[in-house]
């Protein structure tokens, strides 16, 4: 495993376990719980999760997943943006920890940017922070342009990461983010590394996989891990989708394999607007 530095110093992977849909079906829940475990035991410690998942079932499901062995885990969570009031922000964020079954998250981040001024949201995060309910905070899905204003109201050290979509179809954030990122020592994390198994099938990936007795999955994986600023959160819900995950991180990607994704999968030519899922 691979480890990367925060703003604050703390080490995390830079592969972690995603709980995106987990939660939704109580049929799978002991399934999910089982996986996120078997994920720990191999060194799979961050966890990201949020309460717009399931409408916080997928927070339950974390929560009896590092019932336990909390101190083993780098945990993540995420705040609607409608919640992200002064009071709004510290109510979501108990009623997450209650979910989860702790008295604490690592990582509390903004789900995306919304109409309540950033100025009380900022105040609420180092609220919960001095509080000892958060250990630190970030933001997803903001684009440069929101990043630059942030930072016009707080300092670099208090931003952690910013997570949004990144994975070899969308390829957006290399124009301007990463780039941005990098200069500004900000750690970005990648949700939907695999574009939620929409890529799988891509001829160009199964060429790639096929070089190095791999599957898709894997490279599409190792591709967004090129990166030594970017973290990835994929989801897996079975123990074999996981163990096929971690074989990702064997794989090192060369030459001949980036000209082959490259033209199959363009790297931007000019500032896109920050995609979404």
């Amino acid at each position: 495993m691979r480890y990367i530095a925060l703003p604050s110093g703390d080490d995390v992977p830079v592969f972690g376990q995603g709980t995106w849909f987990m939660g939704e079906r109580s049929s799978d829940i002991p399934r999910e719980i089982y996986t996120l475990q078997q994920g720990i035991e191999r060194g799979l410690s961050l966890i990201d999760t949020a309460e717009m998942y399931a409408d916080g079932g997928a927070e339950e499901v974390v929560g009896a997943a590092i019932k336990g062995r909390r101190d083993d885990v780098f945990l993540v969570s995420k705040v609607l943006p409608g919640n992200a009031s002064l009071k709004g922000t510290v109510a979501a964020c108990e009623a997450s920890l209650k979910r989860l079954d702790t008295h604490y998250i690592d990582l509390y981040l903004l789900h995306w940017r919304g109409n309540i001024p950033l100025e009380e949201t900022v105040e609420a995060m180092e609220n919960l922070v001095e509080q000892g309910k958060i250990g630190q905070w970030g933001v997803s899905n903001f684009d440069v342009s929101d990043l630059e204003e942030l930072l016009t109201i707080v300092d670099n050290e208090q931003l952690t990461t910013n997570q949004v979509l990144y994975n070899l179809s969308r390829r957006g954030i290399e124009y301007d983010m990463l780039p941005w990122s990098r200069s500004n020592s900000l750690p970005i994390m990648a949700y939907s590394p695999i574009e939620q198994g929409r890529l799988l099938e891509h001829p160009a990936l199964t060429e790639v996989a096929k070089r190095h007795h791999a599957t898709p999955a894997q490279i599409a994986l190792a591709w967004v891990m090129r990166d030594h600023n970017v973290i990835t959160i994929p989801k897996a819900s079975t123990i074999e989708h996981m163990q096929e995950n971690i074989g990702s991180l064997a794989i090192t990607l060369q030459h001949e394999d980036y000209l082959t994704l490259d033209a199959a999968f363009p790297p931007p030519q000019r500032k896109t607007p920050l995609e979404m899922l």
